[in-house]
C-alpha cells in the first residue's frame, strides 16, 4: 500500500502538469478535460485563485498546486523511513501535521473574513509544508506496524 501511495503522489502532479501543457499547446485536446474534471472533485478551481499559463487556467487552484507539488517529497521521505523501520508514533505525526498546517490555516484565517488580501503565491507557498506532511502521514500510516515497531516507553 505504501508503494501505491508514493507512486500516486509522484504521478498526480505530473499528470496535472501534462494536462496543462497539453491544453496550452493543443487547445482542442480532450484528455485534459478528464483530468480537470477529476481535479474538480477535490478542488474548487476558482479562476481568481488559480495560476494561469498562456491564458490557460491550471487544473487545480494555487493552494492545491502547493499541496500536490510538495506531496512527493513527503511521500518519498516517509517511504525511506518505513523501509529503514523508522516509523513515527501516530501522536507525534499528528503534532507535526498540525504544526505544518499553520501557514495554510493562517492564509485561510486572513482571506475568509477579508482581513488581508492573500495572493496565489502566498496560498501556494503556505501549502507546501502541509502537502509534504500529509503525504508523510499517509505513507507512514499505511505502513504495517508490528509490536517491534512500537516506541519504547522505558
Amino acid at each position: 500500500m505504501t508503494k501505491a501511495l508514493v507512486i500516486a503522489a509522484l504521478l498526480w502532479p505530473v499528470l496535472l502538469a501534462a494536462s496543462l501543457w497539453e491544453r496550452v499547446s493543443h487547445p482542442s485536446a480532450t484528455w485534459p478535460i478528464a483530468v480537470t474534471f477529476a481535479a474538480s472533485r477535490i478542488c474548487h478551481q476558482l479562476p481568481d485563485r488559480s495560476f494561469h499559463t498562456a491564458g490557460v487556467q491550471w487544473p487545480v487552484c494555487a493552494r492545491c498546486t502547493g499541496l500536490y507539488l510538495s506531496a512527493p517529497f513527503g511521500a518519498v521521505a516517509a517511504a525511506v523511513a518505513v523501509r529503514r523501520r523508522r516509523l513515527m508514533p501516530r501522536a507525534r505525526m499528528l503534532r507535526w501535521l498540525a504544526l505544518l498546517a499553520v501557514p495554510t490555516a493562517l492564509t485561510i484565517a486572513f482571506e475568509w473574513p477579508r482581513l488581508l488580501p492573500v495572493s496565489n503565491t502566498a496560498r501556494f507557498l503556505a501549502a507546501l509544508p502541509l502537502g509534504a506532511a500529509l503525504a508523510w502521514v499517509l505513507v507512514q500510516t499505511a505502513a504495517p506496524r508490528t509490536p517491534h515497531d512500537a516506541p519504547r516507553t522505558c
